[in-house]
């Protein structure tokens, strides 16, 4: 059974605190998800800006247009700094995703860690090999020429 890491840089041209404000509102994850995952805050009265211990749960179809329940908390946040979403319910037997902004001369570099696990063992391994891997780097390079267009 593996346990995996994704990164992901970006630089933006963009002051932190705008670049803060625009993450930091869970109606905007839509806007740097791609269409075909059919992805929706299912929460009732989100808040625009998120807060330690704000649990949001979303329908998403992550592969093969499957859609499912995904259920995050934010476990940690500190403003204009970073933020941890940690899966509670979804496709993932852990998942663990900091987003993290910081100042650099022409804007803002924003670094994504995703620290996961499939699950089902060796089979969830294979398929991390095969499809999940690969599916993330499309779908963070989506988010990157999102996030350019929007900045």
């Amino acid at each position: 059974m593996g346990f995996y890491q994704f990164k992901k840089t970006q630089e933006i041209n963009a002051p932190v605190e705008k670049v803060w404000e625009f993450i930091s509102d869970p109606a905007n994850l839509k806007k740097i998800t791609p269409d075909y995952m059919g992805f929706d805050i299912t929460s009732k009265d989100v808040p625009s800006k998120m807060y330690a211990g704000m649990i949001i749960s979303y329908k998403v179809s992550p592969l093969f247009g499957i859609k499912t329940t995904w259920v995050t908390e934010i476990t940690h946040l500190k403003e204009n700094s970073y933020f941890v979403d940690e899966q509670r319910v979804g496709p993932y037997r852990i998942w663990h995703h900091q987003h993290i902004i910081e100042s650099i001369p022409n804007g803002t570099l924003m670094t994504d860690i995703v620290s996961y696990q499939p699950p089902l063992g060796l089979l969830g391994s294979i398929a991390n090999t095969l499809i999940i891997k690969g599916k993330l780097k499309e779908i963070f390079e989506y988010r990157t020429k999102a996030l350019d267009e929007i900045f």
